[in-house]
């Protein structure tokens, strides 16, 4: 072998290693994304260019919603998901079903797991997942410092009203965000109280149940109110219209992902249920 081929070929190896070793060969350049806030997050750090599709809970930013759209996060296809050619899938530790992610990784498909749990401890945790899964460490730690600081921005605010509720129509009864939920956890974080605090989860209340609780007012989501037929035929069901929050109109449908992602948009979510009209 001539000192010229030799030298050729040290370079092209080195070159390889290079782009083996680099973060973006690393993180994947085929991204997919499952769970709302996993999504925004990814475009907060200004990484939403490296995306080829994200599931039906990926709302925000309008971009999210352009992209292909392999199905729910928490019900999952392996075909649907395989059929984008991902080479990094970053998923909200709520989605599912296991066996679609265990399928994808014994195919080789690199699938990153964050923390989703209720509560803003979580959401700076997921961004730090998400941030590390893309090699984009120093992004994600701009990003939580942003997130503290527009939390900042709105602390010491005092809420208009106390007593509250979050309120899910999806077809069948409606459904009240009870604790241990990322609506109930916003609520806290607003200095709101969850009158549906004794549940746990999203369960369902009879009419007189949910009136008896008298919130004073009731946030629930667009979609909600679009599946109700509008926030007036919402605001009318049995239960909610005796409610003193449907009496007085402080009936509120918000943003889904605001109300219940818990993402990086999280003191916007704040500053609107505090004062919302």
């Amino acid at each position: 072998m001539s000192d010229s081929t030799g030298g050729m070929m040290f370079r092209v190896s080195v070159v390889l290693a290079i782009l083996l070793l680099s973060p973006l060969a690393v993180a994947g350049e085929r991204v997919v994304s499952l769970g709302g806030s996993v999504t925004e997050i990814i475009y907060a750090l200004g990484e939403g260019e490296r995306l080829v599709a994200d599931d039906a809970s990926s709302l925000y930013p309008k971009e999210a919603t352009e992209l292909p759209s392999v199905g729910y996060y928490r019900n999952l296809s392996l075909e649907g998901i395989l059929s984008q050619q991902p080479d990094l899938l970053i998923a909200s530790e709520n989605a599912g079903p296991p066996e679609v992610l265990e399928r994808l990784q014994a195919m080789g498909v690199k699938t990153v797991t964050v923390p989703d749990q209720p509560g803003i401890e979580s959401l700076f945790k997921r961004v730090q997942a998400v941030a590390e899964a893309l090699g984009v460490q120093a992004e994600g730690e701009s990003l939580q410092t942003r997130i503290r600081a527009s939390l900042d921005a709105v602390a010491g605010v005092e809420p208009e009203y106390r007593r509250a509720m979050v309120i899910l129509h999806r077809g069948g009864p409606l459904l009240s965000a009870g604790a241990d939920t990322s609506a109930d956890a916003l609520l806290q974080l607003a200095g709101l109280q969850n009158v549906a605090d004794a549940m746990k989860g999203y369960k369902p209340l009879s009419s007189e149940a949910l009136a008896a609780l008298a919130p004073d007012v009731i946030f629930t989501t667009e979609a909600s109110a679009e599946s109700a037929g509008g926030l007036a035929e919402f605001s009318a069901h049995p239960g909610i219209a005796a409610t003193p929050a449907a009496k007085a109109g402080r009936i509120v449908a918000i943003d889904d992902l605001l109300l219940l992602g818990m993402g990086p948009r999280v003191a916007e979510a704040v500053a609107l249920l505090r004062h919302p009209f």
